[in-house]
């Protein structure tokens, strides 16, 4: 029921309702199984199910959640830090491994792994007790030209985009300069040590960040009238 939990959290960052299509391609398990739980997780006030639109968690299913998430996102910093996984694998392998941790077990990754509260991807690890952690921060699509960024979080698990990003360097914690951003979601520029990098908006929707000094954006030039 946690783990059910914990996807459909992940889930409703990006979705006001989560479509059970969307959930079941992200659960191994088949639509019977996931309709069964969504039933028990309703019955139980964990979720609000609206026929033909999705679910959402209500507080009470958003609580049970938290200890999955934990647990989860724990497990990929160890693999990445201390086992020396690729954090494009992370994930995946995170899927698998925590299955076999018992409470013992989790305080001695969590030691192990240097007392991590963000996963390799940026995400929050919420604490023992279960709160999430407040981050403040925006969709770099979202942010104006000409402003200072940190990378906050890297919010997709295609190993492919995750591979690619960090080729760029664009890992949670590195500083950079938002130079441009073409209109129409065109590319943006970023200026970044050693080289700067055009990315494409839709590599970009995947890419947060907090800004430490807002810019003034794009002006395009005025219209010529005949």
């Amino acid at each position: 029921m946690q783990r059910y939990a914990a996807e459909i959290y992940r889930l409703q960052q990006d979705h006001e309702q989560v479509p059970l299509s969307l959930l079941s391609s992200h659960i191994e398990s088949s639509a019977q199984a996931i309709s069964t739980m969504v039933k028990r997780l309703n019955k139980g006030g964990f979720l609000v199910h609206e026929p033909y639109r999705g679910v959402r968690l209500t507080p009470a299913g958003e609580k049970i959640a938290m200890p999955s998430l934990r647990r989860h996102r724990l497990t990929e910093v160890f693999l990445v830090k201390v086992m020396g996984y690729d954090w494009a694998a992370a994930h995946e392998l995170s899927d698998v491994f925590e299955k076999g941790l018992n409470d013992e077990i989790e305080d001695r990754v969590f030691e192990l792994a240097g007392r991590p509260t963000r996963c390799p991807h940026g995400e929050p690890i919420p604490s023992k007790d279960g709160v999430m952690p407040i981050v403040k921060d925006e969709p770099l699509v979202n942010v104006p030209s000409e402003s200072d960024c940190i990378v906050s979080r890297v919010r997709t698990h295609n190993p492919d985009k995750l591979r690619y990003i960090a080729e760029l360097g664009l890992v949670p914690g590195v500083p950079f300069h938002l130079l441009s951003c073409a209109p129409f979601q065109g590319p943006l520029r970023l200026q970044m040590k050693p080289h700067d990098h055009i990315i494409g908006y839709e590599l970009s929707q995947s890419i947060w960040v907090e800004v430490t000094k807002k810019g003034t954006g794009n002006k395009l030039p005025p219209l010529k009238r005949p």
